[in-house]
């Protein structure tokens, strides 16, 4: 299966957004939820002091274009109110009332500019990658893109073989709905693709807006926590068939697993006000036995070497701290410590969902890696599915 990948150029949300800022939000709109006693401790158990943004904050909480009186309009209720007996003064006062209430933003107020961000930011990521490679645009065979965040058709794939001026034979493979898996899965279908032509360049690009799903109206305590934990990012990697002086990792072998009827533990629902991600407390137990079959593919593939080989880092996006500590704690006790150490790192400043993984794995090159250091690369989505690599530092 050998693939060649060049390090990944990683492009943060500009718009720093603080943990204090979004608690003294939600504190302020829902002074009465259940979990307002909590919030401080609960945003304190995130172990995120700041995350990035490629809006501000300021725009997601901003009330939409709309008034109270929404769709229905104003004469409907004029009419009404004029059938009751309202006098037209009386009347007047009511619509004006109605027409000041601030409205939720449509789907539109809130998709659109997001959708724009997507686009600028995996065009900085997708040259980014490409003059660390030491290529140029002509040079790439097939584009893979994902961004499920902001759903639209033509999707990243086509924006971004338009801004980037790909040749009009290139391959566009856009997989909008890989979410959270989308950095492992992208590396996996990569290295196929070259392993079909080894000679084929492709370039891998994800970028995710995930604050779309900041919902200030919602009042749950899942909503609570996905307001805590999404970062936006955009990343892209250039993947080949043919080792070049700018590859720093070999992928040798990759692994899928699936659960069965696990599909709506996460989720992203669309409703009036936007995109809404639906947390189930039974998503992180499920993710956990997407693990443990990964261990058992790691020990089947090395069982003729199990006393000395292990991955010298693992690069893993399993959603959260709590699989990130199953994970240490189902790791044969051969291993050495400090393993998830860039995944950890890369959690302090926001769940960066499928461009997570790219961004670990950039964080572990720039550490500096040995040549023939093995490295896993993980990561789990809602589905539930999974998807992981083996692979060597060149």
């Amino acid at each position: 299966m050998a693939a060649y990948l060049c390090p990944p150029a990683v492009i943060h949300g500009e718009h720093a957004v603080e943990t204090s800022q979004i608690v003294a939000e939600v504190r302020d709109r829902h002074p009465h939820a259940p979990w307002a006693p909590r919030v401080d401790g609960i945003a304190q158990s995130t172990g995120i002091g700041s995350r990035g943004w490629m809006l501000p904050l300021e725009t997601a909480v901003a009330p939409g274009s709309g008034g109270g009186l929404g769709a229905v309009g104003a004469a409907p209720v004029q009419e009404a109110l004029a059938r009751d007996g309202f006098a037209q003064q009386d009347v007047d006062r009511v619509i004006a009332a109605l027409e000041a209430i601030p409205a939720p933003q449509t789907v539109q107020e809130r998709t659109a500019p997001a959708w724009e961000a997507v686009q600028a930011y995996g065009e900085r990521a997708a040259r980014g990658a490409l003059q660390i490679a030491g290529l140029d645009a002509a040079d790439v065979d097939c584009l893979i893109t994902s961004h499920s965040t902001t759903p639209a058709l033509p999707g990243l794939d086509l924006a971004l073989s338009n801004r980037l001026g790909l040749r009009g034979d290139a391959m566009l493979l856009p997989a909008t709905q890989w979410a959270c898996v989308a950095g492992t899965r992208s590396l996996a279908l990569a290295a196929d693709l070259v392993a079909a032509d080894p000679d084929r360049v492709v370039l891998v690009v994800i970028s995710e807006a995930l604050s779309t799903t900041y919902q200030p109206a919602d009042d749950t305590l899942e909503s609570l926590i996905v307001r805590l934990l999404f970062a936006d990012t955009a990343v892209a990697a250039v993947v080949t068939g043919r080792q070049k002086r700018e590859s720093v990792l070999r992928l040798d072998a990759a692994w899928h697993h699936t659960l069965p009827g696990t599909q709506d533990l996460h989720r992203l629902e669309t409703r009036a006000d936007g995109a809404h991600f639906v947390m189930d407390r039974r998503g992180p137990r499920a993710v956990q036995e997407t693990v443990t079959a990964m261990w058992e593919w790691l020990r089947l593939r090395y069982q003729d070497d199990p006393g000395s080989w292990h991955p010298d880092v693992l690069l893993a996006h399993p959603g959260g701290t709590r699989v990130l500590e199953y994970m240490e704690q189902t790791m044969p006790d051969t291993w050495p410590a400090g393993l998830l150490k860039y995944s950890r790192d890369s959690y302090t400043s926001g769940n960066r969902g499928g461009a997570a993984v790219f961004d670990i794995l950039r964080r572990a090159h720039d550490a500096g890696q040995k040549p023939g250091d093995h490295a896993v690369l993980y990561a789990a989505a809602p589905g539930l599915t999974a998807t992981a690599l083996a692979g060597e530092w060149l």
